[in-house]
């Protein structure tokens, strides 16, 4: 083992350790033990009715969240939006324990979401096309990073690439998506909603749902931060963003006054491993950095973490769902703890 090696190490665990103790719970690797669920349910959000003439309707454009509340749960809620499916949050890549549980244990009540016209909310209030997407596979491979040209894998990823079923159901799971900006506003207006319902709330998003989560910043005060982890879009005010074409994935300038909510809260973008790898990650990181330096100069609260910067390596896209992603998890853990976002319900 090298120097170098044994100092990663060393640093990370004592950061971890720091962070257990201050939030006053052990890891949970290879955690058998029962989960506590006081309340579990689900509920739709937001949408329209159409109406007909003769008087016959159209629930639509609602989105749809499940639910899992432990006994004296901690009085922040965790709202897991995803840009695959919620399945990236319910299980790691090899089928272990994912967000929903780890943080279940941890005290938080957990949301799963699907914004309008995904997943399980996938009644649209106007025509959509669908089609057969050959190739998405291969298109996945590479977009969440697990090798730079299917089937070549990066070395050292967090995948478990030995593991036929566990690429079978990654593959497996991913809904259609409706990536464009009008859909990206009727999502942010449906998940607003959900947050002034069940009340104070952190985002923790995935890919372009982070872009969606910051104009949520703009429409409820019930938002109390956002973790995202590899966010592929971004808001500027008018005036300070790149200047590139706006689109379903950012960036996309908008009034200052609604921007500087974002200031009011706390907000932390994590990055995986191999991203100058991947010229439109490499694109999109240089986007991120500029929004963190925009948020700050006007007085806010943002932060970018590298994964690598801390020792780890090989983590993919969706670093929650990695095999390492109870060490992901502590990370979020000690945020959420230094900015006072995990007390309990008194």
């Amino acid at each position: 083992m090298t120097r170098l090696r044994c100092w990663y190490e060393l640093r990370l665990a004592a950061m971890l350790l720091v962070a257990t103790v201050l939030t006053g719970c052990a890891t949970t690797v290879g955690n058998s033990s029962p989960l506590v669920i006081e309340k579990q349910g689900a509920f739709a959000v937001g949408g329209k009715v159409l109406a007909n003439a003769d008087g016959t309707t159209l629930h639509c454009d609602h989105g749809m969240v499940d639910y899992q509340i432990p006994p004296k749960p901690r009085a922040v809620n965790l709202l897991m939006w995803h840009s695959a499916s919620t399945v990236a949050w319910q299980n790691r890549w090899d089928g272990g324990e994912g967000y929903q549980s780890i943080f279940l244990r941890r005290g938080f009540p957990v949301y799963l979401w699907d914004g309008p016209r995904v997943g399980r909310a996938n009644w649209a209030c106007t025509e959509l096309t669908l089609a057969p997407a050959l190739g998405q596979d291969q298109r996945n491979f590479v977009s969440w990073r697990f090798g730079r040209e299917y089937p070549n894998w990066y070395e050292g990823t967090q995948f478990p690439k030995d593991d036929t079923e566990a690429l079978n159901q990654a593959m497996r799971g991913r809904y259609q998506e409706f990536d464009i900006l009008d859909n990206v506003q009727l999502e942010a207006e449906a998940a607003a909603k959900l947050i002034d319902k069940i009340g104070p709330t952190v985002a923790l998003t995935n890919s372009a749902a982070g872009f969606r989560a910051q104009l949520v910043a703009t429409k409820t005060n019930n938002l109390k931060a956002i973790v995202a982890y590899e966010s592929v879009g971004y808001v500027f005010p008018q005036g300070e963003g790149p200047g590139s074409k706006p689109s379903a994935f950012g960036p996309l300038e908008i009034p200052l006054e609604d921007f500087l909510k974002l200031t009011k809260i706390p907000i932390q973008i994590v990055w995986g491993d191999n991203v100058e790898k991947v010229a439109t990650f490499k694109a999109t990181l240089a986007q991120c950095k500029l929004f963190v330096e925009v948020v700050n100069k006007h007085g806010g609260h943002a932060e970018l973490l590298m994964l690598t910067d801390l020792g780890l390596k090989g983590n993919t896209h969706l670093p929650f769902a990695d095999m390492n992603n109870v060490v992901v998890a502590d990370l979020l853990s000690k945020f959420l703890h230094a900015h006072g976002l995990d007390a309990y319900v008194h």
